[in-house]
């Protein structure tokens, strides 16, 4: 395929810092909910936490130095709330703000663009305990703490991720109990979700408030979905309100102030006056998150009646069980492309991740991943295609840089360019990786 990619192409790895910085609790680190929800029994697989994770908290310059000597240009990754600000809100810690703004200046100095994701899961347990996302008031903590990063950081860092991922974090965390905090109630949902939609809308008014120049966006899902029995009528209405939970119950809010039908009806008095108009937000870029499609089914024991489905046999997997479609991934960017006209509205996308889990050995000190490779090159290819049908895409970030903690499945997975020995935190770049540095200085 000829190379369509602009010179100017954003090129990038992405990690997020729950998965990996460890030290959970020290130099006046806070509670997070993912530190409440691993230390209780029965969550995460094989009882894995976070607490030590990839020990990047202590081994960032060598981790630096690794994006560095593989020409990274743009490095994504997450600031963690409660090593800012130890309970949610009020005073801040003076050791967190000086690691990261440590970590900034060593990207600086290698010649690697920072990307800041303000929220990747890991709300304050302080401010759990006054109802987290199912309270209102969370809009003005999060609005708060954007600010203060903003203030912080927004001298050396210009690109800004508000939210990562809030369908994952709305549904998994407060629909269905698989994340942290772990509800999985309608009400507890439909508050969160609500709440999280317009603190990203409003956190990027804040951020633009104080640095008017900043790159600001956030990051979303997308993904299709399918009926796990194409012709079963509870199914083919499952897959549509799971198409709707995924995609459009963001997309939509952020674009036209309303919510799809059914989940607008089911609003009530969580959708107060007003509220249309503080939800719509024209962002610097959309960012987009696609790892797989969903197969749904009918289930009387789920919220909304819709549950995850049986996947059809047949398809190529990824050591997770997620189907290797890259088609699917064309098509999602076409869509959202055409669907809400981001064209028309000027505005960029940029994939914030995409990646897969293969668990390839370290064998005579390499990891021959050849998979990944063959992976990679497929979705990329994917992102050609839809640029070709105009989909404006401004750049792309593996997920990850190195294998993580990978939320209720522990380290059990592993997504990284960069293998990682859990016992001796010792760090072997991957075939991948090599693969991915030689690709990008071509493209």
């Amino acid at each position: 395929m000829k190379n369509i990619f602009p010179k100017d192409f954003i090129w990038g790895t992405a990690t997020a810092a729950y998965q990996i910085e460890g030290a959970w609790n020290k130099d006046g680190k806070g509670e997070s909910i993912w530190d409440r929800f691993c230390h209780e029994e029965g969550n995460i697989l094989n009882g894995d936490t976070g607490d030590v994770a990839c020990d990047h908290y202590h081994k960032w310059e060598e981790d630096l130095d690794l994006l560095k000597d593989n020409n990274i240009k743009h490095y994504r990754f997450s600031i963690a709330w409660t090593r800012i600000i130890p309970n949610g809100t009020g005073d801040t810690s003076a050791a967190g703000i000086d690691f990261y703004s440590n970590l900034i200046d060593g990207m600086i100095e290698r010649g690697i663009t920072p990307w800041i994701t303000v929220y990747h899961w890991d709300l304050p347990q302080a401010l759990q305990d006054k109802g987290g996302w199912t309270n209102r008031e969370s809009v003005e903590w999060f609005k708060n703490y954007v600010a203060t990063l903003v203030d912080l950081f927004g001298d050396r860092v210009n690109d800004w991720i508000i939210f990562n991922e809030p369908s994952v974090h709305s549904w998994l965390g407060h629909g269905l109990g698989f994340h942290a905090p772990g509800f999985n109630e309608e009400s507890t949902y439909l508050k969160a979700l609500h709440h999280i939609n317009l603190s990203i809308a409003e956190g990027y008014r804040t951020a633009k408030s104080i640095r008017p120049n900043l790159n600001v966006g956030s990051s979303y899902t997308l993904l299709p979905t399918y009926p796990e029995n194409e012709n079963n009528d509870e199914d083919v209405t499952a897959t549509k309100r799971m198409f709707e939970i995924w995609n459009t119950n963001h997309f939509d809010p952020l674009f036209t102030g309303a919510y799809p039908a059914f989940i607008q009806e089911k609003m009530g008095n969580i959708m107060q006056d007003g509220d249309d108009a503080k939800l719509q937000e024209n962002l610097d870029f959309i960012g987009v998150q696609h790892y797989n499609a969903l197969h749904s089914t009918h289930s009387e024991s789920h919220i909304f009646n819709v549950f995850f489905g049986e996947k059809p046999k047949g398809i190529p997997q990824t050591d997770y069980g997620w189907m290797i479609q890259p088609d699917d991934f064309e098509k999602c960017l076409v869509w959202l492309s055409d669907h809400y006209d981001l064209n028309k509205k000027n505005i960029p996308i940029v994939i914030t991740e995409n990646g897969a889990a293969f668990t390839d050995p370290v064998v005579d000190g390499a990891c021959n991943d050849e998979r990944r490779i063959d992976y990679l090159s497929g979705y990329i290819g994917a992102v050609e295609k839809a640029i070709k049908q105009s989909a404006p895409i401004q750049g792309y970030f593996v997920w990850s840089f190195m294998d993580n903690f990978e939320w209720a499945d522990g380290y059990s997975q592993r997504f990284g360019v960069v293998h990682v020995d859990y016992d001796t935190m010792k760090r072997t770049p991957k075939k991948s990786l090599l693969w991915f540095k030689d690709f990008t200085e071509k493209h």
